[in-house]
């Protein structure tokens, strides 16, 4: 029986490519998109709502799926302010999951960041931590927490900060394949799409939170 997925950040780099993923496989006959600006696809699985995210509560009635994906996320360039910050890192992927739980809807992943720690003094792996936690709480069946290091890749938005990292990673690479500092090799956007449709077709898999590494062996 074919399925429906609901994903949130469409827009972004990883979503998009989660949602070509999905409208190309015939495991899924609906996909639901929740975001500010459209996809500019057309295809006839997919549906789109053109919503304010931080009122997605407001929507329960259209949130109905077999699985939800959330890729939502900002940066410290981005968003400044940190109390909106909180209401996108935070806010949004918790009202989800909170959606997700009162729908029973069984299936939820969200991109999350290696560091994660709600204890952390450093606010961005803070918040991070926080909305795992918030995540967990809601005890939806299926799970799945993704913790990927600094995400690469071509982007419409250029981000130097991320730019000038993602050039000294990769002239460390090689010291990167070496025992604990495989965690931190950077990770393309490909790999943590590819793997969370993995693991929402592998119901089974035993952990929560995956680390990058395992992004990249379950991702390709």
């Amino acid at each position: 029986m074919a399925k429906s997925a609901i994903i949130l950040g469409a827009t972004g780099h990883t979503g998009h490519l989660l949602l070509k993923l999905l409208l190309d496989d015939d495991r899924y006959d609906s996909i639901i998109v929740f975001g500010r600006n459209s996809c500019a696809i057309e295809h006839p699985k997919l549906t789109e709502y053109i919503i304010d995210l931080f009122e997605l509560e407001h929507y329960a009635n259209k949130f109905v799926a077999d699985e939800v994906y959330c890729c939502i996320g900002t940066t410290k360039a981005k968003t400044a302010d940190k109390q909106i910050y909180e209401k996108i890192d935070y806010g949004i992927p918790v009202a989800a999951a909170k959606l997700c739980k009162a729908n029973q809807i069984k299936t939820f992943l969200v991109i999350s960041a290696l560091g994660a720690k709600e204890k952390s003094k450093i606010f961005y792996n803070h918040i991070k931590g926080k909305m795992e936690n918030a995540v967990l709480a809601q005890h939806i069946e299926h799970t799945y927490i993704l913790q990927p290091s600094l995400i690469i890749g071509k982007r419409e938005e250029f981000r130097f900060g991320e730019y000038a990292f993602g050039v000294i990673m990769t002239l460390f690479k090689p010291i990167l394949s070496i025992g604990e500092l495989k965690r931190y090799k950077p990770i393309h956007p490909q790999a943590i799409a590819n793997c969370m449709v993995w693991l929402a077709n592998n119901n089974n898999y035993g952990s929560q939170r995956i680390k990058s590494k395992k992004i990249r062996e379950l991702g390709g």
